[in-house]
Parts: C-alpha cells; structure tokens; sequence
C-alpha cells in the first residue's frame, strides 16, 4: 500500500512539474507577443536549455530562436545548457515561480540544483525566469502611482530623507518630501509640561536631497565606460598622467575585458592581496545595492586587500569614551531610547558642546530634529553653546556662546568638574554606587598628582573662555537636571576629531556621570535621536548587509541571517590597509596603525600591520563610491599615491566625473538610485548605529522604485559588479541568480512589512510609515536602568554577550559593570601610553596654539566640520543646484567658490574683504577659497566645511595650489593619538593670503 501510494505521489509530481514546464515556452512567447522589451530580450541568444531531473527520468528541452521559444518533452544531448534537479519535489519548488529562495539557495549549497553550460549563456536562461515572474513591474511598468496630469509619482531614500519623485516621458519633473495619506499612522504626541507636542504627519527633507533632480541629469555624469587615452594594458601605462590625461569612450565589452584580465593578472602574478579596493563612507541609499551590501559580496567572492576603516565620525568617542562606559558596538556611542521625551519633561537645561544638529542632521536625519528644538524653545528650556563657531544650531534656537580654542575643550570640561568637586555640586551617590575610580581622577582635577589644580583660572589661559564664564556655566550646570549633546546626534562632534580629541569625549561622559546619567532629566542627546517609535517592528538598516552574506563585517549575522536565506560570503584575504594610511602604503609599501574593532572594547589594541606576512603589496585598486581626496585628511597624499607606478592599474567605478575617477585608467559608469530598484527605511543605518531611525519623527520604510532608466550606457553598481563576476566565473556565487529586484523583494519578505502591507500594494504606493507604539509600551528611558542598578531593559542587542565581565546584561560594558573613571581597560593593557592614560586628562595640541614656531607661522587655527548643504561630497559640485546656495558657495568672476569663514579683526590685519578670492595655505598645501567675513568666529580661528566634491589642481597633481575648496589638502594626516586610528583634522594651522593670481 506504501509503495502504490509512493509511485501515485511520483507520478503526480512528474505530472504537475510537466505541465509547468510544457506551459514555459508558451508563457515566454505571450511576453514577447505583449512586451517589445521582453522580445528584444529573447533575441539575445539562439540557444538550447535542457531542464531534466538527475536521474534523466524526466526532462524537456526549450529552444530559443530569433526571438521566439519552442519546447520537447524528453532528454536531449548537446544542448547549450542544462538546468538539473535532483529529483522532482526541488524542481516544483524551484521552477514554481522561485518563490521560495531558501529552497533555492539550499538546493544550490547542496547539489540539488545545478545550471551547466557556458556562464554567459546559463546565466542569460536563469536570469531570464526571474524575468517571466517579475514581467508586471520589468515590463508593465505596474507600479508606482498615477497622478491626474499624466505623471507617475514613484518613491526613492537618500542620505538626506525620502522623496517622492514625479516623472513624465521618462524624465524626472520633480522630487518632494513625503506628504501621508489618510491611510497612514497617526504620529506620536508627547505632553510636557503641560502641552501637548506632535509632529506634523509628513517627511522632511535635507538640501541635498532636493537637490538630486540636479546631480540625476548632472553634465558630469559618468554615461560611458572610459579609458584613459594614454593608457594601454598591454603596453605602455603612463602611470605618471594620471589625473592629467583624458579619457575616450569604450565599449562594455572592452571596459570589462580589461578590468577582468587586470584582476587575473595581478592575482597570478602577486596573489589575491594584490587587488585592493575601497569603498566612501556614505554612498547612494539603499539596503540592498549599498556598498555593505552588493560591494561587500563582489569583493567577498573575488577576495581582495580591504581597508581597515577608522571611526570618521566617532574619534573620540571610540578611542576614548568607550573605556569608561563601553558602547563598542556604537563605536562608543549610547543607546538612545525616548531620550526626547524624558528631556522635554524633565531637563531643565541643554548643553550642545560641539553639536551642530541643525547642520549635520545628526547622521541621515535630514530636518527632522529640527522642530523638536523648536519645542525647546516653546517649553523655555534655557541651552548653551560650547562650539568656536557660532553654528546654525546655535543661530536657530539662541542662547548662551561659548567659544573654546579648538582642541581644548577637555580643558574646560576638566574646569567644570573642579567647580563640581569644589562645591560638591554633583551626585555623590550615584557617584558611590554606579560608578568605579572616582577618587583617581578627582585627584588629577583637584591638582593632588601634578600640583596644578584644574581650575575656571587655569583653564582661560588654554582655552580663552573667561574663567567666570565656566564658573557660571558649571554652578548652573551643578543646580540643573542636563542634558548633554555632545555632537550631531551623541557621540559625534568636531571636537573629537582633534589632536587627543579622545580626551573631550572622555570627559563628556565623566561629566555626565557625575551628573547621574540615567536619572529623569540627565542623559545625552540634543532632541536629534530618542523619538518614540515603535522599535519592535523589525526592518534592518544597511549596515546589516543587504544580500552581502557576510556575517562578521556586516551586522548580518545578528540581524537577518535567520530571516534572509543567502549563502554565506567570505573574503579569505586578511591584509588590511588602515583607511588612514592607505597612500603611505601604496608609495612606501608599508604601514601600521591599531585596528578599530566594535566587536570589543579590547579589539583596539590590536596593530594592523601591511603588508601582512605571506601577502604581495598592493598593485590594483578598485575604488567605488564616494571621494577620499575631499573627506580624507592631507588628501594631496592620494593625488601622489594614483600616479606612482607601484600602483599598476586602477578602475574607477562612479557616477560622476570628479575626485578620484579622474585618477583611473578605466572609469565605470555607475547609475544613481534613481535608475534602479531598491529597499530600505529613512534613516537606517543598523549595524553600528542600531535603530539610528529614532532621529525621525516617523518609520518611513519604502521601496525605491526604479523611476527612469539609466543615462547613457550607465548601469547599477549590482549590475556592474555582476558583468564582472561574468567575466570571472563568479556570476551564481556573487547573484545566486537572482536580479537587484528579486534581491529588493527577497528583503521585503524578511521583514516585517508582509504582516502589514503586500509587495503588490508597496509597489504602486511606495512606503508604509509604522504606527508608533502608544504611551503606556514606549521603550524607557535610556541608561535609567544603569542608574536604578536594575538588569537592562532597553531594546539592544549590544554588547554582545562574551563583553559582559559579570552576569549577561547586568552593568555597563566595563570590567566592573560599573562607569569606571579610571578606565580598566586601558590601566590594563596598555597602562603606559601617556597619550590615553586610564584617566581623562588635557594635553595640549601638537598643532595648534602650544606649538609654538608652527604657530608663529600660521595663526589661524581652522576648523573644518561637515557641511550644511552636502552630504560629505554629495550633492556639492556636478553643477548641483546645490552649488547656486550663496551660503555653500560664493559665486566670484564666474566661478564658485568654496566658502572661507574669518572674524572682521583678522580679515582686516590682512587687508582682506568680504568675497575676495583668497589662497588658504600652510606647509601641506594651498586651497583657494572665496572670503566671508563674520563675527560668528572668534578672533585667531577660521572656519571652511570640509568635502568639497571635487579636485581642482591649478597645476601638477599632489603639489599645486587647488582652485575649488578641497580644505582637506589643508588638513594634518597624523592620528588623535599614537594608538589610534583616527583622523584630527581639526587641529591645523593656517595661514591666509589676497589670491592675485598664478603669475603675480
């Protein structure tokens, strides 16, 4: 009777797998008889395909021919290609329409599926199903939403918030911030102090992010592959011209021929460590064609040379602060929950101490903070201002200014904890109870080791501020319940990307703790992070790896492995290059620096050492994304590094003529995420900042539609990546097969987002904005669990279990469980590095005014904080409408210039005025940049946003004066402190001069 049932079973699943694949040439067909795109498709190749169980027992072949499809039951010899089933329960599963991808990859991984055949042709076949089942959206267009006057409104994410994006004719019209519907929640309302405060029920947008129809139809947008015209694979290479030559246009064809015989070449010849490549910090959005994401598994399964990123936003905090209360995993940062609410119910003051909110957007908030400060105002909650530049945060929302030297904040701190002490103004209980090594660190500021007490007086000859200034400052500080907003949202700030700027970030939290940080009213935050939404609702952020499959270098392995079925990607390379160093060791082939790990907080001692034993130097570089000639310190150093013949090969892969795809010898156009498919949330980073949507005043997650098709022959990064692993035999590893859309859905189905919306209803309406949680579930308070000393009950996942020294989730990230003032971890494994001692201390600057003959030679202390109107280099240049703000740029004899900030007292000794074309320079470089003279410094400090997005050298590259405002040509390449990777650019020394011209 088993057996009868057995063989009725077979026959029935042969029965069903036959008629769904006797119906495949005929469904094929009815496409291209409906669809011209879809015919054009099947003219691409005259092939044959041969679908067959193993054990041959079953099987009918297509035949592909000038466009159209027809098929044979039966086994056939010498087809093209051959798609076998290990039996027929994995063909009904794979070929009934692929729905199910973890049957997909698990049929892969384990023999169960395989596609044989010539990659070009079998990748074409499998590439064409996923079509067949996408046709409604690939080729009926059936998405987005009508509008009356005949455009189609369709959805995208960027840096700098959502937007809604109006085409007609295959033309973007317009793009907008998103107005809800009545269909979507009702935002979220917070009552203090008697009022009742909601968010208005739409999304905001920053000026970048208006700016985009700009930067789509660019004229410097990358539509070709190009080559450089003096460069020549097989025969003379002209290293030397690159950034001077130009480029002719090339085929496809040619483009990745060239780029795979380069990487095959240098991988025989040196090793696989030989090809390097890197990535800019921030790119175009989206989850899944994000460089975690689809530059992450390329590169996984090409295995290369990585760069070994520095904190570039968290400095301090990651080297320094993160000893004394842990937060590796925000590179030493805090949690941040309902952080808004419990400051505007019970704080009764607000410190921003190098935080310029209302400029940065705290990290991908776009204006979203903006009208919670508003609120501030509203509740007459008194702020004050520690920042050298009178910042629009500080413009915005008034109150007290005060402004430090650069680089000597930790000594104003330390002056506010000796009135603190002196006083005994602070909360000597929790600082008993909650806290570890007080007394070590109260001797320092009392004067008890070193005999100079850290007083308001001591502190004025170092920092300026007036002694009475920081003495009232600290008594009001003392008598109020504070919040302290220590950079754009907490734990960001110019003042820790200052030379020993860890020790500003140490004292910000050492300040806190004495405060009682935890208790009602006394936390970190600036009203930009800690809104009450709902964070159970789970969609991951980019950092978490997209389709990566990289469980170590992505927070895939904690967020989404058990969710979205993809095999694995391992890159079996292990040399690092430390981002910082990256020219020293392409010119000097050798370098070091100590790694930064979130994984640990004992991670950063170790040394990062190039090259690795065993491994070649680097002699490829595969650069895609962003610029490090604008964002990266002492950037002249990368122009000098792209023109050594040490480096053999370079390709470029980018959207826009600028920086560093100048440098290339083969430039790769990439599209930008308008032109392509994609999925993500407003705000989302995961990973390394968990839930950084909490800066919005709504979840906004949405599908980004592919609004236009791409410029000229550009393509998505997806696709380019995948035209090279064609060429490499990598096509099914890096893809499984699958297209940036079936990635896109394959996202969407891991998510939450099915419980509430359908993908059909996602895509012609675009987003789903999640409901708050209402009051009475919000998530509490953030560290108010530490200061009660109960178990932690906020929704993180960080640290990871192994970082607890006592009981799992009992105690902060430290040996003690306690906020240790003498940071054990540092008094442990490296209790000699008098640069970071266990306890916050001030050093002086190595640049700025202790450095005497420096400073003799140029006075101006400048600071270069990120820019208002960009996003590091996006949205600057490229003839960005960007560029027509008269406050990101001053238009001078027909030419923009980067903007130049002076005090009236120190334009004046020059004999400079208002828009004069000036030259910025010290012994690294010359910058020219056009002058605006504002008492919003102080006399003795200069002000330029940094990330100019493009490198305009009057002459040889590397050592001429740069015309267009790349600030970072300026700016100082050596680390905050010995042992850490991290960048201080804040500590420079300029000088300025009237700009009369190369010849004068």
């Amino acid at each position: 009777m088993g057996r009868k049932a057995d063989k009725g079973l077979e026959i029935f699943d042969k029965t069903v797998l036959g008629g769904t694949l006797f119906a495949l040439d005929k469904t094929l067909n009815a496409l291209a008889l409906a669809f011209p795109e879809f015919k054009m498709e099947l003219r691409k190749k005259n092939i044959t395909v041969q679908m067959k169980l193993r054990d041959e027992s079953f099987g009918r072949l297509l035949k592909f021919k000038d466009g159209f499809v027809t098929s044979n039951n039966g086994i056939f010899k010498d087809a093209d290609v051959e798609m076998v089933f290990e039996d027929e329960n994995v063909a009904r599963k794979v070929v009934a329409l692929i729905r199910d991808q973890a049957e997909f990859v698990n049929a892969a991984k384990s023999g169960s599926l395989a596609l044989n055949g010539p990659d070009e042709e079998a990748m074409w076949f499998s590439a064409l199903l996923l079509k067949v089942f996408a046709f409604d959206v690939l080729y009926a267009k059936n998405y987005g939403t009508k509008m009356p006057n005949g455009e189609k409104r369709y959805v995208t994410g960027t840096n700098g918030g959502p937007l809604f994006v109006y085409v007609k004719d295959d033309k973007i019209v317009r793009v907008t911030p998103i107005d809800f519907d009545e269909e979507d929640a009702e935002p979220w309302t917070i009552t203090a102090r008697g009022k009742k405060f909601s968010p208005p029920k739409r999304t905001t947008a920053a000026p970048y992010a208006m700016g985009w129809k700009s930067m789509v139809y660019s004229p410097d947008r990358v539509l070709y592959p190009m080559k450089r015209v003096d460069f020549d694979p097989d025969g003379e290479r002209n290293y030397e011209n690159r950034g001077v030559s130009g480029y002719e246009r090339i085929s496809w064809d040619e483009a990745l021929d060239i780029v795979s015989r380069e990487i095959i070449r240098v991988r025989q010849t040196y090793g696989a460590g030989a090809v390097f490549h890197t990535s800019g910090s921030h790119h175009t959005w989206g989850n899944c064609g994000y460089y975690l994401s689809a530059a992450k598994r390329f590169f996984n399964c090409l295995g290369a040379t990585n760069a070994a990123l520095n904190p570039d936003s968290w400095e301090g905090f990651a080297w320094g602060a993160t000893h004394h209360y842990g937060g590796s995993a925000r590179n030493g940062g805090c949690e941040p929950y309902s952080t808004v609410e419990d400051c505007m119910q019970n704080s009764e003051m607000i410190v921003f101490w190098s935080s310029d909110p209302e400029s940065t957007a705290g990290v991908y908030g776009a204006q979203e903070g903006t009208i919670r400060r508003e609120w501030i105002k509203k509740l007459g909650i008194p702020v004050v201002h520690i920042d050298p530049y009178f910042n629009s945060t500080a413009a915005f929302m008034g109150g007290r200014w005060i402004a430090p030297y650069p680089g000597t904040d930790a000594a104003l701190a330390l002056a506010i904890a000796n009135v603190w002490m002196n006083q005994g103004t602070y909360d000597k209980e929790y600082v008993a109870d909650r806290t570890k090594g007080f007394e070590k660190w109260e001797e320092y500021v009392m004067g008890k080791t070193d005999g100079v007490p850290k007083t308001p007086e001591w502190q004025e000859e170092h920092t300026g501020v007036a002694a009475r200034t920081v003495r009232a400052l600290a008594e009001e500080w003392g008598r109020k319940k504070t919040y302290l907003a220590c950079g754009g949202i907490t734990s960001f700030g110019c003042a820790g990307r200052t030379a020993f700027g860890t020790e500003w970030a140490r004292a910000m939290v050492c300040l806190i703790a004495m405060q009682g940080l935890g208790k009602p009213g006394v936390n970190f935050g600036g009203l930009q992070y800690g809104t009450p939404l709902d964070t159970r609702f789970f969609f991951p952020g980019y950092a978490d790896g997209g389709f990566s499959g990289d469980y170590m270098g992505t927070g895939a392995g904690v967020n989404i492995y058990n969710r979205m079925p993809q095999s694995p990607s391992v890159n079996s390379e292990t040399q690092l290059i430390p981002r910082l160093r990256i020219p020293e060791a392409i010119m000097d082939g050798k370098t070091e620096a100590n790694h930064m790990g979130v994984y640990s907080v004992q991670a950063q001692f170790a040394k990062i050492k190039y090259p690795a034993p065993g491994h070649s130097t680097v002699k490829m570089y595969y650069k895609y994304g962003g610029s490090h000639i604008g964002t990266q310190p002492d950037s002249k150093r990368f122009a000098r590094m792209y023109r050594c013949d040490s480096l053999e090969f370079v390709v470029n892969q980018s959207i826009w003529m600028e920086g560093e795809a100048k440098f290339a010898d083969i430039i790769l156009p990439a599209c930008t995420n308008f032109e392509r498919w994609d999925i993500a949330e407003s705000a989302n980073s995961g990973g390394y900042i968990d839930k950084t949507y909490l800066q919005n005043n709504h979840r906004v997650v949405f599908v980004q539609h592919k609004c236009i098709e791409p410029l000229g022959e550009s393509k998505s990064d997806f696709d380019i990546f995948q035209a090279v692993a064609n060429k490499l035999g990598l096509w099914q590893v890096f893809s499984e097969g699958n297209s940036e859309y079936d990635w896109a859905k394959r996202y969407f189905e891991c998510t939450d987002l099915p419980k509430k919306i359908s993908w059909h209803k996602l895509l012609k309406k675009g987003y789903y904005v999640v409901p708050p949680l209402p009051e009475n579930r919000r998530d509490p308070v953030a560290f108010n669990w530490f200061a009660k000393g109960i178990k932690k009950d906020t929704p993180e996942l960080s640290p990871l279990p192994s970082e607890h020294y006592g009981r799992y989730n009992e105690g902060l990230q430290t040996p003690s469980g306690k906020f240790e003032f003498e940071a054990q971890t540092l008094k442990m494994f490296d209790p000699n590095d008098e640069e970071r001692l266990p306890i916050c201390t001030y050093i002086p600057s190595w640049e700025g005014r202790d450095a005497k003959e420096l400073y003799s030679r140029f006075p101006l202390q400048l600071i270069s904080p990120h820019v208002k109107y960009s996003f590091h280099t996006m949205g600057d240049g490229k003839d960005s409408n960007i560029n027509d703000i008269e406050e990101h740029r001053k238009l001078v004899d027909g030419f923009r210039y980067w903007i130049f900030r002076m005090n009236p007292e120190d334009a004046q000794k020059r004999g400079l005025k208002e828009n004069d074309v000036i030259e910025v320079y010290n012994d690294r470089g010359s910058v020219l940049c056009a002058l605006e003279v504002t008492q919003r410094l102080p006399k003795g400090i200069v002000h330029s946003f940094e990330a100019c997005a493009d490198y305009k050298p009057l002459g040889e590259p590397g050592y001429a004066v740069e015309k267009n405002g790349c600030i970072n040509n300026l700016t100082p390449s050596r680390f905050i402190t010995k042992n850490a990777h991290g960048l201080a650019v804040n500590s420079c020394l300029v000088e300025v001069r009237k700009w009369e011209g190369e010849n004068k």
